[in-house]
């Protein structure tokens, strides 16, 4: 099979310790979280002991400095193992990096050491009951008040679909400052969620990532200093741009992830189940089905692996991001439910980990911006840079434009 190139020792050695954390401390009780829909703050302290969040961060903020492919064997272990309780990947692939980033002194000192530790867990505060994909479109207002107490912003609104909204400490909240200026109005704040103003709607019940917390947030004239703007006024879209790509590959690497990892138990069972007097990886059906997905899944890898490269040397456009995340979104779909089917009727038994990956398969082709925004942007860079040549008046290759 496909033999990747990416990781060395280091990294090999560090997704023994993340293995080892998971069948510890995840493993044993992740049913009961499931149940309650949220993971317990300790979780995340033990996390942070143990070196699994935000290993980029800076020696100086208390993170290890690592590159980011020791968070990358993080997400792909916590893919692996098929336990969606813990938000890491967004409290370290993206807020720390928002903070670490865009923030200032003071806010890095604030929040990374403490994120890192566990102590703080991070959320992001996008997307609004009107406002998806289309970011611009958003609502919640940031006002500027100058008064007695000093420079101050007062922010009034709601954000839904929040993950880690029922724990989060420290929300990247994204923000209108002049409702008029589109996408130009934008702006983000770090909001401290101990502020009076803020409150925590309802553990939304979702289809599947039944562990991980999801929540609706609400701003009620909650002031926040100046001080709390992360980057410029204005200046906040530009910012959610560009690390779009970030979010999306880091999708496609647990969509990558797993594709793999369904394959192999689906390959388990049927090589184990039986019926007509052999087994049902006997049948020829399911060695083709089979080697059809287990190609595509190589296929996918090796993309996804060449997507990690281009971040990792800051070559990753939004169009690759983009491609990566939408096949990988399909790929992750087709195959839990081709595989299922395998399983016959006790993959539909939730104690069963491939129908708690249907489960939680659907949801990769809305979040992190759905498929159709996908096809968008890769459709709109092909048209920009469609260039019919001027000396041949009659179109693409003598053909009569219609």
């Amino acid at each position: 099979m496909f033999k990747r190139e990416l990781f060395n020792e280091d990294h090999e050695a560090f997704r023994s310790t993340v293995r080892r954390f998971i069948d510890h401390e995840i493993a044993p009780f992740h049913a009961q979280w499931e149940d309650s829909g949220v993971v317990p703050r300790e979780l995340w302290r033990k996390a942070g002991a143990a070196g699994l969040l935000c290993c980029t961060v800076p020696e100086a903020y208390g993170g290890a400095g690592a590159d980011y492919l020791f968070d990358v064997v993080v997400f792909e272990e916590m893919a692996r193992s098929g336990f969606t309780g813990p938000g890491f990947m967004i409290h370290c692939d993206l807020v720390a990096t928002y903070i670490a980033g865009f923030g200032s002194e003071a806010q890095k000192r604030q929040w990374l050491p403490k994120m890192v530790r566990g102590e703080a867990i991070g959320s992001l505060g996008m997307t609004e009951p009107h406002a998806g994909s289309d970011l611009k479109a958003i609502r919640t207002k940031a006002t500027r008040v100058k008064d007695g107490d000093g420079d101050h912003f007062v922010i009034s609104g709601q954000k839904v679909f929040i993950s880690n909204g029922q724990l989060c400490d420290v929300i990247v909240l994204a923000t209108k400052t002049d409702s008029a200026a589109g996408a130009k109005g934008v702006t983000l704040f770090l909001v401290d969620t101990t502020l009076p103003g803020f409150r925590r709607g309802q553990n939304l019940h979702k289809l599947g990532m039944k562990a991980q917390d999801t929540s609706e947030l609400f701003f009620d004239e909650l002031r926040v200093p100046a001080s709390a703007m992360l980057g410029e006024e204005g200046k906040g879209f530009e910012l959610m741009m560009t690390k779009l790509a970030q979010e999306r590959l880091a999708q496609a690497i647990r969509s990558a992830v797993v594709a793999e990892t369904v394959i192999g138990w689906t390959v388990e069972y049927t090589a184990g189940r039986k019926a007509f007097g052999k087994t049902i990886g006997d049948f020829q059906n399911t060695q083709f089905k089979l080697a059809e997905l287990q190609t595509e899944a190589t296929i996918g890898r090796v993309f996804t692996d060449q997507c990690i490269a281009k971040f990792m040397r800051g070559e990753l456009d939004a169009v690759d991001a983009a491609m990566a995340k939408m096949w990988l979104s399909n790929l992750h779909c087709k195959v839990v439910d081709e595989c299922l089917q395998l399983f016959g009727g006790w993959g539909y038994m939730w104690e069963y980990p491939i129908a708690r990956a249907y489960a939680d398969a659907r949801v990769v082709k809305i979040a992190g911006g759905s498929i159709e925004v996908m096809k968008h942007i890769i459709g709109r860079r092909l048209f920009a840079e469609f260039q019919p040549s001027r000396s041949d008046a009659k179109g693409v290759a003598g053909v009569n434009p219609v």
